[in-house]
């Protein structure tokens, strides 16, 4: 028994350890959740304040409600038992009974159905918007494209930074910062206080575009184009995820949106279209190999590395790339079909999004990197060519 003891208390103590370092690790997130959050996440648009309401006082009339039938049944039950002598009434029924538990829940649930209405209409409201911006859903990923208003055309992908992904990967999250797992290289930028109509659609699966601090929660389908808005009061920094289980990376799908003054939004949009326009390739350029895979190397961190990881070695039903037939293959075509198309029912997903020299980038680099060593070269136009077939 004393030996069950000993072995008990040490069992306790290492999961006292585990859970001490698990908190220690784990640090509220300005815009984002935090620890032991039991409530919504505090809200900076109109319409979640308005939900937030809602959710108080649905709460507060249910537990009325249900203290007070309760409190009766009990109370009746307790004070008209047998045992005392009571005898049970003899009757059909009792008109005044039977108005009075019809009408009172009729007002009840008027009461409740207003001012949700009210929420649901606003909610859908997406009129005369200063902004907006198509959200695309990759496995797993998210696309921007800023439609209309300031920054139009700018367009970029949104992905998990890959240094936290390495982190999950390797199981030591010690020294994870607050917004583990939520940091991305491009977050969406927009200016306070001005209403952003968010068009949602997806490219593979579904998925759904969710930021709690904003109060919106958009399902984004392949085929289909919905829509939601917010106007976000204050200037920071506010996180979501996407919110439908959309394949084996789900939990690295974040979502980061950068509210700024619109000062800050004119200089982000004048500096992220010199970006573009510098990134603008001509499709027809020849691309030596040394520095296309250079390219390469990068594009395949970004978008490839989650699922085939750096090494190139794959895991589990990812194939592996490093000594894969198709990469090694001399005729281009069967990989960049693949790249622009996807495999696999959807496993392998299209990247078709990334640009002609993205893609060829990446294609030479994995024909060339950790055993491969082919020595062959993708240009640009071999992606145009393939694109059309």
């Amino acid at each position: 028994m004393k030996s069950i003891s000993n072995k008990l208390a040490s069992l306790l103590l290492i999961a006292g350890a585990w859970v001490g370092s698990a908190a220690h690790a784990v640090q509220d997130l300005p815009g984002g959740p935090a620890v032991n959050q039991l409530n919504l996440a505090p809200p900076v648009t109109k319409i979640a304040e308005e939900q937030y309401f809602l959710h108080w006082m649905m709460l507060i009339m249910c537990t009325v409600i249900f203290v007070a039938v309760f409190s009766v049944m009990f109370y009746s039950i307790w004070k008209h038992r047998r045992s005392k002598g009571a005898k049970a009434a003899s009757f059909h029924e009792s008109v005044t009974v039977e108005v009075i538990w019809t009408i009172v829940p009729f007002i009840i649930v008027i009461l409740m159905a207003l001012p949700a209405t009210k929420v649901l209409v606003a909610q859908k409201d997406t009129t005369n918007a200063d902004l907006t911006i198509k959200t695309t859903g990759y496995q797993w990923k998210w696309g921007y494209d800023y439609l209309t208003g300031e920054g139009e055309g700018l367009a970029f992908v949104s992905t998990l930074d890959s240094s936290h992904r390495v982190m999950s990967d390797s199981g030591n999250v010690k020294d994870a910062p607050a917004d583990y797992l939520l940091k991305v290289d491009n977050p969406m930028v927009v200016p306070v206080n001005k209403k952003i109509r968010i068009i949602t659609t997806a490219n593979d699966v579904i998925h759904a575009f969710m930021v709690p601090a904003f109060g919106i929660k958009q399902d984004a389908i392949p085929g289909f184009v919905r829509d939601t808005w917010f106007r976000a009061e204050k200037i920071g920094d506010y996180y979501g995820q996407c919110a439908e289980l959309c394949g084996k990376e789900h939990a690295y799908m974040p979502i980061h949106v950068k509210v700024v003054s619109a000062e800050d939004y004119t200089a982000w949009v004048g500096d992220q279209k010199k970006k573009a326009a510098a990134k603008l390739d001509d499709p027809t350029k020849v691309w030596t190999l040394d520095d296309i895979s250079k390219r390469g190397e990068k594009v395949y961190a970004a978008n490839c590395a989650a699922c085939h990881q750096a090494n190139g070695k794959g895991a589990g039903p990812i194939k592996p790339l490093d000594g894969s037939a198709v990469v090694l293959d001399a005729d281009h075509a069967k990989q960049l079909q693949i790249l622009l198309k996807g495999a696999a029912n959807g496993a392998m997903p299209s990247w078709a999004q990334l640009s002609d020299t993205d893609l060829a980038a990446v294609a030479s680099y994995t024909k060339n990197a950790w055993s491969n060593k082919t020595g062959q070269l993708v240009q640009p136009a071999e992606v145009v060519a393939q694109r059309g077939k």
